[in-house]
């Protein structure tokens, strides 16, 4: 069972993704007032291209983050997962935010197309998760 987005925040994606194309404008208001700070922050994540998807030959792929700290995130954005603190506990354990800054920002490269993109085998992408598992515990 694939786990969406709440349809909020999937139309301001659309809508972003709309505005792109047509080189409209932009969307920030509606960010800042959705996600707040993160909104910002995510923005200049995305600027910086601090975003990375990494993918493997069997299909899989992951994202990665650098945070403004330098330390790297690992983004799952199909099941909508980020490995930073603020993820666990605002997200999951509070339930404060619909998504971490990170997680905005993988989904904000996309639809602007910004993402870096890195292609390894998939012994080297198994490598990278459990690099960041190690990292956590």
């Amino acid at each position: 069972m694939a786990v969406v987005l709440p349809a909020v925040v999937e139309e301001l994606l659309s809508e972003m993704a709309a505005a792109v194309q047509e080189s409209a404008r932009s969307t920030g208001p509606r960010l800042k007032f959705l996600f707040g700070s993160s909104a910002t922050q995510a923005l200049d994540l995305v600027d910086r291209q601090s975003i990375t998807l990494i993918s493997s030959p069997s299909g899989r792929h992951v994202y990665q983050v650098l945070g403004s700290s330098g330390k790297t995130y690992t983004c799952l954005a199909s099941c909508h997962y980020c490995s930073c603190p603020a993820f666990a506990f605002s997200v999951l354990r509070k339930s404060d935010s619909i998504l971490c800054k990170h997680l905005l920002a993988v989904y904000l490269s996309q639809v602007m197309r910004t993402c870096q993109q890195l292609s390894v085998s998939d012994k080297q992408l198994t490598d990278i998760l459990l690099m960041e598992k190690k990292q956590e515990a």
